[in-house]
């Protein structure tokens, strides 16, 4: 009889009717970040643990591998070393107005990049194996699928199929990107392919306005490619701040990329001087390479979850409790796979979470209030709790808006015409700092520690008593004296987004 195991009033109890043996307390399918960390927390609380990855290999239309996950392998890290490599390109030219004397062409190679960022990856991956071996963690390199509520069968990249027995099971398997349903769609890429190509395109066109086209965007236009962005709303960055969506389509534009709002691919056919885009609009364009960045799908279809019974939402997510359990009382899901809030630190504290919940006797809720993140542009965009349209909806009351536009003290010098863009939205009865959102050089790194101010609670008061570092872009966070509006609030329920 398998053991269940509750979650109850903030308690964790179980039950069975006789004690059940088992190869292993954890088995973790997929080694992302979430998965890693709820195997290496898991095996620190004293629990056997087993977990499985396929290897590191190249791309496959079929499975992907590689202990890290997405984050390490095909997402964050090799996307954020693109971005160093492409944003030098504008650091050299404002460079020449400080004085350095660059008199010979300067050339960019992009196989040398690819090559160091490739071996980058794969110091990563053995860091991560290496970190699984150390807390006691039991790597199969093999494709994991559930066979029942206490059984995980792997199957390796010889066929050979084993077996493992585990009184829990935790999903960790992410999201893989998504191509749309389109005529010649086989003729594109995903972010996947973007990051391995064998030779840097000189033409791009780009379909999707989220984070992960816009980074792309500007990567390749600053590697000297020409670059045109399709997207379906007359901004990108849905869900974002509008004021902020904005000023990244204004940077954009600066930076000449070719921005197609209200527009779609209709068609993609290949030819022989390049891949040929027709759009809604009739519009035809040519291009070397053409990047599908149209969102990302549950890696959920290979796992047999339906066959065990385990819930699916209408996306194919695997559906949790506030615990990261499923329906299935001996089988968790974390991470993109969930679809709750897609970013490898909430994987991160979903999997830390997952380990104290059932291993560490301390029933724990992952906190999804307050979380920053970044769109890695150039230049960045980075926010943390509301924006200023999520205020309005939410509040009962008036919302305090506060803004500040100026040129960066390094832009005065080199003559680039850029803005940087704060903003902070203030409940106007309690003084509270809603949200915060900056698009500017070092963003991320700036909104990291606002991000520790509104976990905190802070007030504009307190915000405005702080003494600013000087010269910075960061002080100007805490001398935003003047409001630059007021709303009033609509009134409707809250929700922690």
């Amino acid at each position: 009889m398998s053991r269940k195991m509750l979650v109850d009033n903030g308690e964790v109890s179980q039950t069975n009717e006789e004690e059940a043996q088992y190869d292993f307390d954890l088995f973790v399918i997929g080694a992302g970040s979430g998965g890693v960390r709820a195997s290496r927390f898991s095996a620190n609380y004293g629990a056997k643990v087993g977990i499985c990855e396929l290897p590191f290999h190249p791309i496959s239309s079929e499975v992907i591998g590689g202990v890290g996950g997405t984050c390490v392998i095909r997402g964050c890290v090799p996307k954020k070393i693109l971005v160093y490599g492409a944003s030098l390109g504008g650091e050299i030219e404002d460079a020449r107005e400080y004085g350095w004397e660059l008199n010979e062409k300067v050339d960019f190679n992009w196989k040398k990049l690819l090559h160091k960022k490739t071996a980058e990856i794969l110091r990563l991956n053995g860091i991560y194996k290496r970190l699984l071996s150390n807390a006691g963690v039991k790597l199969f390199e093999g494709e994991g699928k559930l066979v029942g509520p206490n059984e995980v069968e792997v199957t390796q990249l010889d066929g050979t199929k084993l077996s493992y027995s585990a009184k829990h099971i935790l999903i960790a398997t992410g999201s893989r990107a998504h191509r749309p349903a389109i005529p010649g769609q086989e003729f594109g890429i995903t972010s996947d392919e973007a990051l391995s190509l064998e030779e840097l395109p000189k033409r791009a066109v780009v379909l999707g306005g989220g984070y992960i086209a816009v980074e792309f965007a500007t990567i390749w236009r600053g590697m000297g490619a020409s670059v045109d962005l399709l997207f379906r709303k007359e901004l990108p960055l849905r869900g974002f701040d509008d004021e902020m969506r904005a000023v990244v389509a204004r940077n954009l534009e600066g930076r000449g990329v070719n921005l197609h709002p209200r527009t779609t691919i209709t068609e993609v056919i290949k030819t022989e001087n390049g891949v040929k885009v027709i759009t809604d609009h009739g519009e035809e364009l040519l291009a070397d390479v053409v990047l599908f960045a149209t969102g990302r799908s549950p890696n959920t279809k290979r796992l047999n979850l339906e066959a065990v019974g385990v819930e699916l939402d209408q996306t194919g997510a695997v559906k949790v409790d506030e615990y990261s359990q499923t329906n299935i009382p001996s089988i968790w899901a974390v991470g993109d796979v969930t679809n709750r809030m897609n970013l490898t630190p909430v994987a991160l504290m979903e999997g830390t979470f997952f380990a104290k919940t059932v291993f560490g006797g301390q029933p724990s809720k992952p906190d999804y209030k307050d979380i920053p993140y970044a769109v890695f542009s150039i230049p960045p965009l980075s926010v943390v709790g509301l924006s200023e349209e999520q205020a309005i909806e939410q509040a009962n009351g008036d919302i305090s808006v506060f803004t500040s536009s100026f040129n960066p003290m390094k832009n005065t010098i080199s003559g680039r015409q850029e803005k940087t863009v704060m903003k902070l939205v203030v409940d106007a009865e309690t003084n509270k700092v809603l949200g915060a959102s900056m698009c500017g050089p070092d963003a991320p790194e700036i909104m990291q520690g606002i991000a520790v101010a509104l976990k905190c609670g802070a007030t504009k008061e307190q915000f405005d008593s702080t003494v600013g570092i000087h010269p910075s872009a960061a002080e100007e966070f805490v001398t935003m004296r003047t409001e630059s509006r007021r709303v009033s609030g609509s009134g409707k329920p809250k929700t922690n987004l």
